[in-house]
C-alpha cells in the first residue's frame, strides 16, 4: 500500500502544470515561432523555449489554472530577448489594436500629436495639421513634462509613469488632457488638449528646413499602410515644384511597415531591387521612381551603371535623418537612400532591417511577431541589420528644448552645403 502510494505521487509529480491563460499563451506563441521562424537567429531555440516553460510552470503553480496572461507574456518577452531577434516578439492586446488601426486607417480619437519618450518628458515629434493639438499650440518638438498632473518620458534614464502608449490610452478616452509644455525661449505654460476622430496612420508631411524654401524637409512617420510611397513621392513632387534644391527626410521616429511601401518609397532616388529568402523559397520586392516597379525594367534599369539622372524622381543632394528609433522597413529605406548616394545623418538605428515579419493572433487579443524572411540587395548580399550614419549626430534634447537647435539636422544641412560646395559646376 505504501508503495503504491509513492508510485501515484511520482506519476502527480510528472504531470505537466495545469493550463491556465499565462499557459495557453505561451504554448500558443512559441508553436507560432517554432512553426513559421526563418531569421538570422542561431540560439537553440527549443532549449530556449523548454527552460521558459520550466521557469513558467513554477512561477504559475500557485496560482495553477488562473495564472494571468500577463505573467505569460512577461515570460515570452523574456524569453524572445534571450533568442536575439528584436523583429520577434510578443505584443499586448492595446499595442495589438494599435497596429491594427493603423493598418486599417481607422479612424480614432487623437489629439493629433504623436510622441516619444525623451528625458525630461514626452517629446512632441509631429502634429497633424488642423488637429487639436495644433489649435491648442503644439508644435513639432515641444517638450510635454506631466501629462495629466504625472511625469512623462524618462528622468534619470528611466521610464516616468506616462509614455507614448499611455499618452495615446489617454487619447482614445475622447476627453480633455493637460499637459505642461517646455519649448525653447519661452516659460514653461499648461496646455489644454481636446481629441477628434482623425486617422490612426501617421502621413508623411512637407515642411521646410529653411525661411527661403531651398531645403524641403519631409517627415515620413511610417510605412503602414498602402499608398505610403505614393503620399511620399507626392510631398516630393510639391516640393520640387516649390523651388527645393535639396532634400531632407526625417526617419528618426519610424518604426517601418510594409516592406513594398519602403521599396517603391526608396526608389523615388533611383531603382531599387529587395530580394528575401523564406523557408519555401525566394521573392524580390521592386521599386522603380516612386513606385512598383515591373521586375524586368526594374532589373534592367537597375544594371545599366550609365542610368541618366531623369531614372530618379529626385536627383538633386539628399539626406536622411535616422536615430535608434529607425527600425525595419525605415532601416531598408535608409540602406537604398544611402546606395543612391544620400547621406545618411544621425544616430545608429535599431537593428532589424535584415528581415520582414508576419503577426499571428493570441489568446488574448494580443500578436507574436515572427520573423519569416531575410533580407539580400541586388546582388543577393545580406541586407545590414543596423545603418552607422555617414555623418554621426545625436539628437540633443537641451540643445532642443532649451535652445531650439535640431543638432542632428543641422548637421545635414551642413553636410548638403558642404556638398554643393565641393560638387564640379
Amino acid at each position: 500500500m505504501k508503495r503504491l502510494s509513492l508510485s501515484l505521487l511520482l506519476v502527480l509529480a510528472a504531470k505537466p502544470a495545469q493550463a491556465s491563460p499565462a499557459t495557453d499563451l505561451f504554448r500558443a506563441a512559441t508553436s507560432v515561432v517554432q512553426r513559421e521562424y526563418y531569421g538570422w537567429a542561431s540560439a537553440d531555440l527549443n532549449a530556449l523555449i523548454a527552460g521558459a516553460a520550466t521557469s513558467l510552470d513554477a512561477e504559475c503553480a500557485p496560482q495553477a489554472d488562473t495564472c494571468p496572461f500577463e505573467t505569460g507574456r512577461a515570460a515570452l518577452t523574456n524569453l524572445f530577448e534571450h533568442y536575439g531577434d528584436a523583429h520577434t516578439n510578443v505584443r499586448s492586446p492595446e499595442a495589438a489594436q494599435r497596429l491594427r488601426e493603423a493598418m486599417q486607417d481607422l479612424a480614432v480619437p487623437r489629439t493629433g500629436a504623436r510622441t516619444v519618450r525623451a528625458e525630461g518628458g514626452l517629446l512632441v515629434v509631429s502634429v497633424i495639421a488642423g488637429s487639436p493639438a495644433e489649435q491648442a499650440g503644439l508644435r513639432r518638438f515641444d517638450l510635454l513634462p506631466t501629462v495629466d498632473g504625472q511625469r512623462a518620458g524618462q528622468r534619470d534614464g528611466q521610464n516616468a509613469e506616462i509614455g507614448p502608449n499611455e499618452f495615446m490610452r489617454l487619447e482614445r478616452r475622447a476627453k480633455p488632457i493637460t499637459v505642461t509644455r517646455r519649448r525653447a525661449g519661452q516659460p514653461e505654460d499648461t496646455l489644454q488638449l481636446g481629441s477628434a476622430l482623425l486617422r490612426a496612420r501617421d502621413e508623411p508631411t512637407l515642411l521646410w528646413a529653411d525661411d527661403q524654401h531651398g531645403t524641403a524637409l519631409i517627415d515620413l512617420p511610417s510605412f503602414l499602410t498602402a499608398g505610403t510611397a505614393r503620399r511620399f513621392l507626392n510631398a516630393v513632387q510639391q516640393a520640387r515644384q516649390q523651388g527645393a534644391r535639396q532634400l531632407v527626410i526625417d526617419l528618426r521616429f519610424n518604426g517601418g511597415g510594409s516592406l513594398s511601401e519602403c521599396v517603391m518609397a526608396a526608389s523615388v532616388f533611383g531603382p531599387v531591387i529587395y530580394r528575401s529568402q523564406d523557408r519555401w523559397g525566394q521573392f524580390s520586392y521592386y521599386g522603380l521612381r516612386g513606385g512598383r516597379g515591373d521586375p524586368a525594367s526594374t532589373e534592367q534599369a537597375a544594371s545599366r551603371p550609365d542610368s541618366p539622372s531623369g531614372e530618379a524622381v529626385w536627383s538633386g543632394p539628399a539626406a536622411v535623418l535616422v536615430g535608434p528609433n529607425t527600425a525595419s522597413c525605415a532601416e531598408v529605406f535608409s540602406h537604398y537612400a544611402r546606395q543612391a548616394g544620400v547621406k545618411v545623418v544621425g544616430e545608429e538605428t535599431k537593428g532589424v532591417g535584415n528581415s520582414g515579419v508576419q503577426f499571428h493572433d493570441l489568446p488574448d487579443g494580443g500578436l507574436v511577431a515572427v520573423t519569416v524572411l531575410k533580407a539580400f540587395d541586388a546582388d543577393q548580399h545580406p541586407l545590414p541589420p543596423r545603418l552607422a550614419p555617414d555623418v554621426t549626430a545625436p539628437l540633443s534634447i537641451p540643445a532642443l528644448t532649451g535652445l531650439g537647435r535640431d543638432t542632428t539636422l543641422e548637421a545635414a544641412l551642413q553636410t548638403l552645403s558642404q556638398a554643393v560646395v565641393g560638387s564640379p559646376p
